[in-house]
């Protein structure tokens, strides 16, 4: 039985007992509830701090941990269903369920209710997070510090414009495997925005062309996707998209009809598919 690596918990004879009887192992391992307690994490291809990053845990969000080797847990992100290597160090119990998310594309956890305390972060859009308390501006969360409520959404609560969430980014750096918004890629810019409007979202580009349905080129307007062969962008409408990409390293606007011919020019070919969501 043919299976997706970077979404099947299995290696070595080992596996999430979540496959027990649908694909065949040595050993089946319960996980171990775990929650990113740093700003972000990598989720790395091999357990070394070196090791490529394939993607990322934001604060709050869950990991299940199946095997410890060394400095790191291999797992599963719960999220968005990635397996790889995290560090131990980032992890930390489940702690309280969340009850808000970062709504801001960034705010800092101050060590006290004062703004003039001690700093931590900077906490990335879609992070979860659990108020325990609010004291005037600032909530206490859980494992953090004192956040500045209005940079808080509850849970449930979720923005309606995927490209406007996207356009928020402009400028960030180009970081492969990234979420954050102080770096992320192609396909991170994209779940960040459908995340942030309460949509699921697979990590990888060539697993977000099955979202929605297929759509004629010239119809292409804000909210859709255009898809290359390993990238993908979000429209603005009026023939522009906004995209993290290598050629700028950063997120960036730009005309589609530009990026069309650099892309293909480059070699990397046409436009694989158009999608509306």
């Amino acid at each position: 039985m043919s299976h997706d690596a970077r979404i099947t918990p299995i290696r070595d004879g080992i596996a999430g007992r979540s496959l027990e009887g649908l694909v065949r192992a040595e050993v089946y391992l319960d996980p171990k509830a775990k929650r990113c307690a740093v700003p972000a994490a990598a989720i790395r291809r091999a357990p070394d701090a070196g090791a490529e990053q394939m993607d990322q845990l934001l604060f709050g969000e869950a990991f299940e941990a199946l095997e410890e080797e060394g400095a790191f847990l291999w797992g599963q992100a719960r999220r968005d269903g990635y397996v790889g290597f995290v560090e131990a160090q980032a992890l930390g119990p489940p702690g309280p369920e969340p009850s808000h998310r970062v709504s801001a594309i960034r705010t800092y956890a101050f060590a006290e209710p004062s703004i003039k305390a001690r700093a931590l972060g900077p906490y990335s859009l879609g992070a979860l997070v659990a108020v325990e308390a609010e004291d005037g501006r600032l909530s206490k969360v859980a494992g953090a510090g004192w956040m500045t409520t209005a940079h808080l959404s509850p849970i449930g609560e979720f923005e309606t414009d995927p490209a406007a969430v996207a356009e928020r980014y402009l400028g960030a750096p180009y970081l492969w495997g990234g979420r954050e918004s102080l770096g992320l890629d192609c396909s991170g810019l994209v779940q960040q925005a459908l995340f942030a409007c309460g949509l699921a979202c697979p990590r990888d580009a060539d697993q977000q062309e099955t979202l929605g349905r297929a759509i004629d080129p010239g119809a292409f307007g804000r909210g859709d996707l255009v898809f290359w062969k390993g990238h993908v962008a979000i429209g603005l409408g009026e023939g522009h998209i906004v995209h993290a990409n290598g050629f700028h390293m950063a997120v960036a606007i730009e005309p589609l009809e530009t990026a069309l011919t650099r892309i293909e020019a480059a070699g990397n070919g046409k436009a694989t598919n158009y999608r509306r969501l």
